[in-house]
């Protein structure tokens, strides 16, 4: 063949670098594995190779999954016809699993690109090298689940010895050498936390006056009731570790003693806003899901509050509950007062000559009868869940505000109602 006819095979180079890889890997920084592509390229010349100068390089990126964007950048070129070939230095620099790598095998074939490894025997523009690509992908996401099994279960053993395992650093603690040792300043914020909420019981308290103190989490955003809660119900403040539904005894220092975090968790259990056995899907009340905070245009949700055996029901503004400090006008009301007000509504639109009218034709009862039967009684016995279905069909949605109540009446639910009471009364 003359060398004019020659096609020209343009390649290109991916490298990848996870995190994990060790770094005195031989051929495993990316200049290394671009270097041993380049030098293949290069023998390849004959066959009309050449090697493009643009990088292709993902560093800090998993190979079990897709989403990084050398790869994505090298996809969109492949997709504008620059590329002939993708070179690697080894078949798992593309991707460690199977199925993934099949995606981009199909994405390669069907744009006409082929792909090889330097230190494998793969060239996928050959029937063999498709076979060794499978044989030897198999076999890569074998060893990836028994690597990723072996991860999970020292993982397992080390926190049932009460060690760390690393990730986000608690407040209050600072990490050295694979270990954790209370912070002089924090710890003192921890103690404080947890001191307060036995004198006052409440976590948005805490936040607030934290917040007012000028005091900070590392992140320098303000302190939120949630935050709070969570460092009351964290074991490591207490020297321990929660693994499986197990509290194991920790290999840190605790930075408050066993009386405080017992004193906590019984006030916890005690001064619950709701049932956490059953979750907030259990409590069942007549505004449930309808009624809107009109300031902060989000859920006013029903809570409870037990005071010895009493309990007392609210519905809490949602965003409001995670603010430190309070800043809703309409905060929290009590449920009595708005689902009055809504019943009252309700009646009316079950009062209107409209309503009364449609029912009575459809019925054949006359209008004082059919006031009977939606008397004092019929509210009386009617049950929350029964009331939160009637609402929800009446009602698209009902915004509470500082100084009125707005109902989005739903007119295809008024008609509804309007069959529902005929079905009822025949």
């Amino acid at each position: 063949m003359k060398k004019s006819d020659q096609k020209t095979v343009r390649c290109c180079i991916y490298c990848r670098k996870s995190l994990e890889d060790s770094k005195e890997m031989s051929f495993n920084s990316l200049d290394a594995q671009r270097e041993a592509g380049e030098s293949y390229i290069a023998s390849q010349k004959g066959n009309g190779w050449i090697c493009l100068p643009e990088h292709y390089d993902d560093y800090g990126f998993s190979g079990g999954n897709l989403e990084r964007p050398a790869l994505n950048r090298l996809k969109e070129d492949i997709v504008a016809g620059k590329i002939d070939m993708v070179v690697v230095y080894k078949l798992d620099r593309l991707s460690r699993s199977l199925l993934n790598f099949s995606e981009l095998q199909q994405f390669f074939e069907e744009h006409g690109v082929s792909f090889c490894s330097v230190t494998q025997p793969i060239d996928s523009s050959t029937s063999a090298g498709k076979m060794m690509l499978n044989i030897l992908m198999s076999f890569g996401e074998y060893e990836r689940m028994v690597i990723a099994e072996r991860t999970r279960d020292k993982m397992a053993a080390s926190r049932k010895r009460g060690m760390w395992m690393g990730g986000g650093v608690p407040y209050g603690y600072f990490a050295e050498n694979k270990k954790l040792y209370p912070h002089p300043e924090e710890a003192k914020i921890i103690k404080r936390i947890f001191k307060r909420f036995i004198e006052i019981q409440s976590p948005k308290q805490i936040a607030f006056e934290l917040n007012s103190d000028g005091i900070r989490p590392r992140t320098g955003l303000p302190w939120t009731s949630p935050y709070i809660s969570r460092i009351l119900a964290n074991h490591i403040y207490a020297g321990e570790i929660f693994f499986q539904g197990e509290v194991i005894k920790g290999e840190h220092e605790g930075i408050i003693n066993k009386n405080i975090w017992n004193r906590v968790r019984e006030i916890t259990a005690s001064n619950i806003p709701y049932d956490r056995s059953k979750g907030m899907a259990e409590l069942t009340t007549p505004l449930k899901g309808i009624l809107r905070c009109g300031h902060c245009q989000c859920a006013l949700k029903p809570v409870f509050t037990t005071k010895g055996k009493k309990r007392y029901y609210y519905y809490y503004c949602d965003k409001d509950t995670k603010r430190g400090e309070k800043s809703c006008p309409v905060g929290k009301v009590g449920s009595a007062a708005i689902e009055d007000a809504v019943k009252e509504q309700a009646q009316m639109i079950f009062n209107s000559p409209y309503f009364l009218e449609r029912v009575s034709v459809k019925t054949n009862l006359t209008i004082p009868e059919i006031k009977n039967f939606f008397s004092n009684e019929f509210w009386k016995e009617t049950n929350p869940g029964e009331l939160n279905h009637l609402y929800k069909e009446l009602f698209e949605k009902i915004i509470l505000k500082e100084d009125q109540i707005v109902y989005e009446v739903k007119t295809s639910g008024v008609q509804a109602l309007i069959e529902g009471v005929t079905n009822e009364c025949e």
